[in-house]
């Protein structure tokens, strides 16, 4: 039979397919719970090692040195555990780069650079990682958090080095000067300022246009889960974001669970992909409705981000589509 990626998407066109949830780690600790919490669920969710806000003032080449070592210990059981360095401009970014890309590049599978202003930020930070990489081509995840980031957002988001583009809700308020009132960096605000809106939608719109990553920005509400979990409803299903970040342990199941698919969701997107492979990717009718190779691609992405959240899926069902040797992720 042929497979959902022959018949559905052009020859290389293969979308980073990333965990839905970006959970970030400043302090040991924490960074020791946030890695066992990952081998404990899964690859469900990413651990991003923090050195611009974990770095204590005058302690970054310490701090540098620490999150290498944990990238190479043996807690980092699925290599899904990226490192947030200092902004380019930052003092410390060179000797971040050096210190954590030299040591432990093949164990990174992205560097998230924040406050870029523009795609001159990219490019310095893609040369100083790839001169300290080895030859290991590494992703940038980076944040849109200043003017100047979001009015070259598309031209980020086009670059060849870039997987992932977040939203820095904070920093982006603070940059107006006192015009964008601080309720616009609570759950609830950060939904309704319409300039925040305004920067959510071009980040996810650029994203989208060139098979990037878009993820949401945090949610500071630290204990309260159905504020949590409305917020990744809304950043899921409203602005079409499809990555979320985590700053507490206890938001990561929540966010998981907000941007997975309901479980009648998931039953449709089998009965319908089945029925379309067994047509040779015909059009369908289903239910009473059509269907062709355009909503094909609709629940292809669904049942992998299923998939992606931690669902367990028939046998059959993986069998068909993600056993290998010839595995059909899109």
């Amino acid at each position: 039979m042929i497979s959902p990626q022959q018949a559905l998407f052009d020859a290389g066109e293969t979308a980073a397919e990333l965990p839905v949830c970006d959970h970030y780690a400043g302090v040991e600790a924490r960074m020791v719970k946030s890695l066992a919490l990952q081998a404990e669920l899964g690859p469900i969710f990413d651990v991003t090692l923090d050195c611009e806000d974990g770095a204590p003032v005058g302690g970054e080449a310490e701090h540098a040195r620490l999150v290498a070592a944990m990238l190479l210990s043996s807690r980092n059981v699925h290599r899904r555990c990226g490192v947030r360095v200092h902004p380019v401009d930052h003092a410390s970014f060179d000797a971040d780069v050096a210190t954590i890309v030299g040591a432990a590049a093949a164990r990174l599978p992205y560097v998230m650079v924040p406050k870029v202003n523009g795609v001159a930020d990219v490019e310095r930070a893609a040369a100083a990682i790839a001169a300290a990489s080895g030859g290991v081509k590494i992703p940038l995840h980076v944040l849109v958090e200043t003017h100047g980031g979001l009015r070259e957002v598309v031209a980020i988001a086009a670059h060849p080095r870039i997987e992932s583009i977040s939203f820095g809700l904070m920093d982006f308020v603070s940059a107006h000067r006192g015009a964008i009132p601080a309720s616009a960096m609570s759950a609830e605000g950060q939904f309704a300022h319409p300039l925040v809106v305004r920067a959510k939608l071009e980040i996810s719109a650029a994203c989208h246009a060139f098979a990037k990553t878009p993820s949401h920005s945090v949610v500071t509400e630290l204990n309260d889960m159905a504020v949590v979990a409305e917020a990744a409803r809304r950043a899921s299903r409203e602005l079409g974001y499809t990555r979320m970040w985590s700053i507490h342990p206890g938001q990561i199941r929540t966010i998981v669970a907000a941007f997975a698919p309901a479980a009648d969701e998931v039953d449709e997107a089998i009965a319908i992909l089945a029925a379309a492979q067994d047509a040779d990717w015909a059009p369908i009718r289903h239910a009473g409705v059509l269907h062709d190779r355009a909503s094909y691609r609709y629940f292809w992405r669904l049942l992998t981000r299923a998939r992606r959240t931690g669902a367990r899926l028939p046998d059959d069902v993986e069998r068909r589509y993600f056993a290998e040797p010839n595995p059909t992720l899109g």
